[in-house]
């Protein structure tokens, strides 16, 4: 099947091959070719230039003119916990009224609420829930995500989560990537018993999960008051036994050290940063970890943002993600994500879009396939209504931008 596309307005985040991520000022350089063309065929990307330069012999199956729009890769949001239970409303007025965070996880809410809610759910309820997720993220410009456990922290309750995970990714078009985070929090159970319980993570949950190829990566909520850096060394060092490549909640609230145990097992990305010392941003040049931002969950919790101008001018690069989860993050939309991160990060919209396409790929080990225009990818498309410029992609950030979404060359009802 071949599906032509024409009268592009502009064509944006047209890459070459060889290019899986950007880092520092090449953040700021979004490649586009105005008044373009695009060829599909089938799944992926075939071809695309100046209409002044487009054969008039191609015969496709399908002639799309999109005057007047404008064509981007959809986003990569490298992640999310959109696989729960219920939701903490509860919470957000618990915060509206004056408690933090931790005095929320102190009373039995936070991470624990949705555990008890998690574990008291069958399979099937948690699915049915979380695919409606899924199908709005789609959207809203998603076209590939990462996914963690971590409401479980049972080995039942762990494995079910990422069943339910391996079936969205069976069901829908969109490329979907598990990740286990059993040491998201420590169960009550085991609240004198530290010990316990990374063993039953180390020796019961991860044996079945590589036994049953349920993940791709193991992430660790490394904090003041959850995972010491001695336990997240001992978990991703038995991740890494099992075949996960490690990816790190680090810096949310303190910087403890979690940003150099990440890049001394070669992490993938490590994710929250909104605190961060100049060591830890020298401590991330010239490594092959991500860092990855998170603004909306910095918005909903009032908490500073990622210091995306310092990590750009030391030469970092970052990536942008929502979050989604339903304590600290309740917005799967990743056109908010990017607003956010031009308004109150202070990024470009050049430094946006790729922050959330070819970085969030990055994030995902996907840039080979995902993340921006390039001829063999998969035709993961985001085609705008009318719109004057890609600045007002962030700048309307109240505004729904996106006239249809393309997943594998297939637009999506």
């Amino acid at each position: 099947m071949k599906t032509l596309i024409i009268n592009i307005k502009e064509l944006l985040q047209v890459r070459d091959a060889s290019i899986l991520k950007v880092s520092g000022s090449e953040m700021a350089v979004l490649p586009t070719i105005k008044n373009a063309y695009l060829i599909i065929e089938n799944d992926l990307i075939a071809d695309f230039g100046s209409m002044e330069d487009l054969a008039e012999d191609l015969n496709p199956e399908k002639c799309i003119d999109v005057k007047g729009k404008m064509i981007l890769p959809t986003w990569c949001d490298s992640h999310s916990h959109i696989v729960f239970a219920g939701n903490r409303e509860h919470e957000f007025v618990d915060r509206i009224n004056g408690l933090s965070y931790e005095e929320i996880a102190n009373r039995g809410g936070g991470i624990l609420n949705s555990v008890k809610k998690l574990n008291e759910s069958t399979e099937d309820e948690i699915y049915t829930q979380s695919k409606l997720r899924l199908e709005e993220v789609i959207q809203l410009g998603t076209g590939a995500i990462e996914i963690k456990s971590g409401y479980g922290l049972t080995v039942a309750g762990e494995l079910k989560m990422l069943r339910v995970i391996q079936r969205l990714s069976n069901d829908y078009p969109i490329t979907i990537k598990a990740t286990f985070l059993g040491a998201h929090a420590l169960p009550t159970e085991f609240k004198d018993n530290r010990k316990g319980y990374i063993d039953l993570i180390i020796d019961e949950m991860l044996p079945e999960i590589a036994k049953n190829k349920l993940a791709h990566f193991i992430d660790v909520f490394c904090e003041t008051g959850y995972f010491t850096v001695a336990e997240t060394e001992e978990i991703i060092e038995a991740g890494i036994r099992f075949g996960l490549k490690p990816k790190i909640h680090v810096n949310q609230f303190n910087s403890i050290g979690g940003i150099q145990a990440g890049i001394k097992y070669n992490a993938l990305s490590v994710d929250h940063l909104e605190v961060m010392t100049s060591q830890d941003i020298k401590s991330l040049k010239n490594t092959d970890t991500m860092p990855v931002a998170l603004p909306s969950c910095s918005y909903f919790l009032s908490i500073p943002y990622t210091p995306a101008r310092e990590m750009i001018s030391a030469g970092l690069p970052i990536a942008l993600a929502t979050d989604f989860n339903p304590g600290s993050s309740p917005s799967g939309n990743m056109n908010f994500v990017v607003a956010t991160a031009c308004i109150k990060m202070k990024m470009t919209p050049e430094e946006a879009i790729n922050a959330a396409t070819i970085n969030g790929a990055f994030a995902m080990e996907i840039a080979n396939t995902h993340g921006s225009i390039t001829i063999g990818k998969k035709a993961n498309l985001i085609i705008t209504k009318p719109i004057s410029s890609y600045y007002q992609l962030p700048y309307a950030f109240g505004s729904n931008l996106i006239d249809t979404v393309m997943i594998e060359g297939k637009i999506i009802v």
